[in-house]
């Protein structure tokens, strides 16, 4: 194990979390769910470390309030110190530090695949690399993506092994209409806005973040800050919208206003342009 996060400071994390995200207008069943789970984690008689090390995610999912999602937080935080959700809430999200991680990923590296896949964790970086995507990334290639697939296997291998992911999606049209929902909110100014660490010197809060429940489905949405949005001026057209069950892992889609081609001035789920194409010519 890398970290020495106590059961106690695992807790406040948990707290902390649920504490954004009833300022941030968030479903009050899933702050329910995390404050809970915290009260569990603190009872314990042990840190969370040692369950983990004996019976793995099945020994916290079987702890009560503490389902799929926490269990894999509480993992995240015992392996690596961090939390990618928790900070992103806070705006304090880096992911080209967390890309850097993994060994042979540099700065610049991590840059080029932050502007192209517009991912943010190592399990997400993972899932790029089985599907193609990372070693269509510029400087990259396939030789290269082989290599960090391999490391990143090695780094995540005892969650994957103690629970494997689970690659369900919400259908497009539900991603678009929680993208519609997120930027009609964030223009009418009845958002949470946070202060992302990243481009933002005078530490201004302007980035708006919505949580939602549809469908079985947890959401997450935010405006893409990432370099690339930056450097295009698109900072208020991508939107980046994390999703998943309860009993799942957390995954993510970008939504962007389509440029060229037949859903050129559409909203198009990046990755998923086929299912897009279906969606708003189907009665063609």
């Amino acid at each position: 194990m890398q970290s020495q996060l106590s059961r106690d400071q695992i807790a406040d994390r948990l707290l902390e979390a649920a504490d954004l995200l009833e300022a941030q207008a968030a479903d009050r069943f899933r702050v329910r769910a995390y404050r809970m789970g915290a009260e569990t984690v603190r009872s314990l008689a042990e840190d969370p470390a040692g369950l983990l090390e004996r019976e793995g995610l099945e020994g916290l999912i079987r702890l009560p309030h503490i389902g799929t999602r926490l269990a894999r937080a509480i993992d995240e935080m015992v392996a690596t110190g961090r939390w990618i959700q928790l900070e992103r809430m806070r705006g304090e999200a880096e992911p080209e530090a967390v890309f850097q991680t993994v060994p042979g990923i540099g700065p610049t590296t991590a840059r080029a695949i932050h502007d192209e896949l517009h991912i943010d964790t190592l399990e997400a970086l993972e899932i790029a690399a089985h599907d193609g995507r990372l070693e269509k990334v510029p400087g990259i290639g396939a030789r290269r993506a082989a290599s960090i697939r391999a490391m990143l296997g090695s780094m995540l291998a005892r969650r994957r092994r103690r629970s494997p992911d689970d690659h369900e999606e919400p259908p497009v049209a539900l991603l678009l209409e929680v993208d519609a929902l997120y930027r009609d909110r964030a223009e009418a100014g009845d958002l949470r806005q946070i202060a992302p660490r990243r481009f933002n010197p005078t530490g201004e809060a302007w980035l708006p973040i919505l949580h939602t429940d549809r469908d079985d489905w947890s959401f997450t949405a935010l405006f893409s800050n990432s370099a690339l949005a930056h450097d295009l001026g698109r900072t208020h057209d991508w939107v980046v919208i994390y999703f998943g069950h309860s009993d799942g892992p957390e995954h993510q889609r970008t939504v962007v206003t389509e440029t060229r081609g037949p859903l050129e001035g559409r909203r198009v789920v990046r990755g998923r342009e086929a299912e897009c194409r279906q969606h708003y010519f189907a009665d063609a």
